[in-house]
């Protein structure tokens, strides 16, 4: 039996390969990790599309607990990752659970956040590390994605922001927020990182027809509205001058 790790893109459930959804319909049974990513439609609208019933698996279920891995033991078993299952790490934890005990292993890719913002007109190629931005508590306020921008800039690479997501609280972090966030970090690390200057590209819905990028100074982009999550953020390092064209479309 085995365990397959599938990707199912970043929009809806049309975005499923033609492999990946016939695996998916020879399977015993199929989870979602429904909490790395957003799509832009329902649970219910992918069991119409697979033909399959989806299980909802939370973090605790995938990270913590042993059921899927142990359920692929004996049979055939799906778990869908939004965009390509290599978008999280978490998801190396769990092959290499399957590895220890001999369970067999299949990836099936797909389109990622990680490649797909090359629409932007900014070259893949010269992304630096890429980080996540948070959202900050009374006693956790982490300034890592600060210090990797800075970091980045130095080099002179481009920084992808991926944005929190709390599924289980109804909270999809907006691309204003996550300026805020930053804007407050920098007025307490005053390294110039992200300043109330510092050039920005909003992404939302990066591979939907609905998609919106904007690229202005953060000041100006912490007062538009992008609409629907997902929502990401680039702070760009320095730009080559087919970059700095391409991004004059999103001005």
């Amino acid at each position: 039996m085995t365990l397959y790790l599938i990707g199912i893109g970043l929009n809806d459930e049309r975005d499923i390969s033609v492999r990946g959804l016939e695996i998916i319909r020879s399977c015993n049974a199929v989870y979602l990790e429904s909490y790395s990513s957003l799509l832009n439609c329902s649970i219910s609208d992918l069991e119409r599309f697979y033909g399959k019933k989806i299980i909802a698996a939370d973090r605790k279920l995938v990270e913590q607990s042993d059921e899927i891995v142990a359920a692929a033991a004996k049979k055939n078993i799906a778990l869908l990752v939004i965009g390509d299952p290599w978008g999280a790490t978490t998801h190396i934890d769990i092959m290499l659970r399957c590895r220890k005990k001999g369970i067999p292993f299949k990836v099936i890719n797909n389109a990622s956040i990680i490649t797909a913002v090359g629409i932007t007109g900014l070259q893949v190629y010269k992304f630096g590390k890429t980080t996540s931005v948070p959202y900050p508590d009374k006693n956790f306020r982490p300034e890592t994605s600060y210090e990797i921008i800075n970091q980045n800039r130095l080099l002179g690479l481009h920084t992808l922001l991926l944005l929190d997501i709390r599924p289980d609280l109804g909270k999809f972090m907006t691309i204003p927020e996550a300026i805020g966030i930053l804007l407050e970090i920098e007025s307490r690390k005053k390294q110039k990182a992200f300043t109330p200057e510092t050039l920005c590209v909003g992404c939302a819905r990066i591979g939907s027809d609905g998609f919106v990028i904007k690229a202005a100074a953060a000041k100006d982009l912490k007062n538009f509205n992008f609409g629907k999550q997902p929502h990401c953020l680039i702070v760009p390092g320095e730009l080559h001058f087919v970059e700095d064209d391409a991004l004059r479309q999103w001005k």
